[in-house]
């Protein structure tokens, strides 16, 4: 049996680090040695992050070694990686959806760079850090028919505030807030199956792939208590927005008011319930809700886009799923870790962040 413990002192900080909602391979290694000290096997902690035994059995050796510092940071090397918060990370969406500078008909990635290292966003970014995080957002601002802002106008700029006043409020248990999203997920199955090289290494994978449809994921978070409720469906439709949401409903009875926020998805309306529910059943669970969307073309303002790209880094990682069941299998066990540390989300952009980076003064 493989026994590994923490120091006690190690344990809380790991907690609270996990807590503060950073990202990265550091939060990675900080589960594995808080898994393996809950008593999970080396294979088990590997199936849940979605990392190869031998990297926890190194993350637990240096831990063991070296101690807790040494286990959670790489070794110094030249080129390492910088890594950016989402805090960093939503200032520089919001300056690719605000007009470019004078003389720039669109965005580019070396105006990006110029421009988020000479306003002080960041000391440096590269080209290509750049276009991952667009990437994430699904946003090519060089491609015109993609732009994220066609026109700042009062209605965007009315409800891009509201929704940051909303942040600013937060929330409680009677008046919990909710972001909601969903994401589609492609299922891949190897051609062939993969074998391991030797025990302790990665497995080899073929190039080939079989593709076995698609399926989708709700995401529902309440970021300010760090409660997270996903789940797998076979599609994104409104009767199946509607068992959500329902879902939502029971999961909050006590609550008296939740403010939920989402996009402007054409499923995401009342009409979905009505359609699945019935209209009694729909007035009743629409009624619970305080609904707000997002303006066109800024999900980013929506925090449930965060908890994706944390499940998506964290649960789905680059490995193929090829059926439902197990990406239903793969999600229980991430959702069922995610809201035992209660992972909250540090949203710090608002108003006066906006309006500097869009360059208005107030509403327009």
């Amino acid at each position: 049996m493989e026994i590994f413990s923490l120091k006690e002192e190690d344990k809380k900080s790991l907690q609270l680090f996990i807590r503060s909602g950073a990202s990265g391979h550091e939060v990675v290694r900080a589960m594995t040695l808080l898994l393996k000290h809950g008593g999970q096997t080396r294979a088990e902690v590997a199936s849940t992050l979605d990392v190869t035994p031998k990297t926890v059995t190194n993350t637990c050796n240096n831990y063991s070694d070296f101690g807790l510092e040494r286990s959670l940071k790489d070794d110094p090397r030249p080129g390492q990686p910088i890594i950016f918060d989402d805090r960093i990370k939503s200032k520089i969406i919001a300056l690719v959806c605000s007009n470019p500078p004078g003389g720039f008909d669109r965005w580019s990635l070396d105006l990006i760079k110029s421009k988020a290292e000479s306003d002080g966003i960041v000391d440096i970014i590269s080209k290509e850090k750049i276009r991952i995080i667009l990437q994430e957002h699904d946003l090519k601002p060089w491609q015109q028919r993609m732009w994220c802002i066609p026109e700042l106008t009062p209605e965007y700029i009315e409800r891009m505030e509201n929704i940051l006043d909303i942040y600013e409020r937060g929330d409680s248990k009677e008046y919990p807030l909710i972001c909601l999203d969903e994401k589609p997920i492609a299922l891949f199955e190897d051609s062939r199956s993969a074998e391991l090289m030797e025990p302790g290494k990665p497995k080899k994978i073929d190039y080939e792939y079989i593709r076995n449809g698609t399926a989708n994921v709700f995401m529902a978070v309440e970021p300010f208590a760090g409660k997270y409720t996903v789940e797998v469906t076979e599609n994104r439709t409104g009767e199946k927005f509607a068992h959500f949401l329902k879902d939502l409903f029971k999961k909050y009875k006590s609550a008296k008011k939740i403010t939920l926020i989402m996009d402007n998805l054409n499923i995401h309306r009342k009409s979905s319930l009505e359609k699945s529910l019935g209209q009694e059943e729909a007035d009743q669970i629409w009624e619970k809700f305080e609904v707000h969307y997002t303006p066109r073309h800024a999900s980013w303002l929506n925090q449930a886009e965060i908890a994706i790209g944390m499940y998506s880094r964290q649960c789905l990682g680059k490995t193929r799923i090829p059926n439902i069941e197990i990406l239903k299998k793969k999600t229980s066990a991430w959702g069922e870790f995610i809201n035992d540390k209660a992972i909250t989300i540090n949203w710090t952009f608002n108003k006066l962040d906006a309006r500097e980076k869009m360059g208005y003064e107030g509403k327009i």
